[in-house]
């Protein structure tokens, strides 16, 4: 059977349960003090003691508000401190992530020479899920911030206007690329493990698994360092030379072995190849009757692979480059 206790005791115990231990007492006694002279202005005016005193506690509102309050602990997702960088980051990933993911399952059903149905089928599916996680995990990122990163003391000033080419890295371009690597690792991983190529409940890898560790470990370091490179930008607050040529190596680190798998055969995993000549003869042997001169589908894709690859290096280093002389005349 619970303890009788007192309105007034109810309230404060359930305001501070939430609280670190450290600051209990403190607002327990700075409640116990403004409580009971709050409830003696009242009872001097007239008002029963029971009475003053829930009316007291019902202006001081719900325990949970106030402990809220107390803590300096936001009671929203995302407040208006973080709510339009959220809001435009989350617009220009949907805009991305989807498209890219969707173009990625388009030429693996493509491999597997899909229907028209089942690949658009797959690609809805796909999409639907990007949609779910990049919403997911971005919106959980800025809620993260919201409760960790102190609140700045000085407020917005006409001042801190940005000029018409505003060279500091964005926070956006930071976590889009923080979201981005993560996806993409998490796709690497996701091939290995569980396969977005199925056969009779297996995975079915479409990377080579011999590339497996070295290679892909190797992969996973280059993608920490554009994570790390990310971060540094930002807080560095502007490009520079260091940063351009960092970038430029990294991007030529991942180039050069990219292209070389490619182009001797080793990145595309044989059995997934297999699987395709034999579940798939007919429309292999079509496929290939019709690139003949080309030497071949799977050629063909080899090589819009490596254009596509060639494409996204050289932009990202000009990119680089851009915003670093930029930075400069700024």
């Amino acid at each position: 059977m619970p303890t009788k206790t007192t309105l007034t005791e109810r309230y404060i115990t359930a305001t501070i349960r939430s609280l670190p231990a450290t600051a209990q007492a403190d607002v327990r006694a700075e409640l116990e003090g403004s409580i009971a002279d709050a409830v003696e202005a009242r009872v001097e005016q007239g008002e029963p003691r029971e009475t003053a005193e829930r009316a007291v506690l019902t202006e001081l509102g719900d325990p949970g508000v106030l402990a809220a309050g107390y803590a300096d602990r936001p009671l929203h997702l995302i407040g208006p401190r973080y709510f339009l960088v959220w809001w435009r980051l989350l617009k220009l990933l949907l805009w991305i992530v989807p498209a890219c993911a969707a173009f990625g399952v388009t030429i693996a059903k493509i491999l597997e020479f899909a229907t028209i149905g089942e690949t658009i089928g797959a690609v809805v599916v796909v999409i639907i899920q990007v949609i779910v996680n990049v919403g997911f995990w971005t919106t959980l990122v800025f809620a993260i911030l919201e409760r960790t990163v102190p609140v700045p003391e000085t407020g917005w000033a006409v001042d801190q206007l940005p000029e018409i080419y505003d060279t500091r890295a964005g926070f956006s371009e930071m976590i889009g690329s923080i979201i981005f690597l993560v996806l993409a690792g998490a796709a690497i991983l996701w091939d290995a493990l569980r396969g977005f190529v199925r056969t009779d409940g297996d995975a079915l890898p479409i990377l080579n698994p011999e590339l497996w560790p070295w290679w892909m470990t190797a992969l996973l370091v280059l993608m920490a360092a554009e994570l790390l490179l990310a971060i540094g930008v930002y807080r560095a607050g502007r490009w520079n030379t260091g940063f351009a040529v960092t970038n430029t190596v990294l991007a030529i680190a991942f180039a050069i072995p990219a292209l070389y798998l490619l182009a001797s055969g080793q990145l595309v995993n044989p059995e997934f190849l297999d699987y395709l000549s034999t579940n798939h003869a007919d429309d292999l042997a079509n496929a290939n009757a019709g690139a003949a001169e080309q030497g071949g589908v799977l050629r063909v894709v080899s090589v819009v692979l490596g254009v596509v690859t060639i494409g996204i290096v050289v932009w990202d280093i000009i990119d680089g480059w851009l915003k670093t002389f930029r930075a400069r005349r700024s």
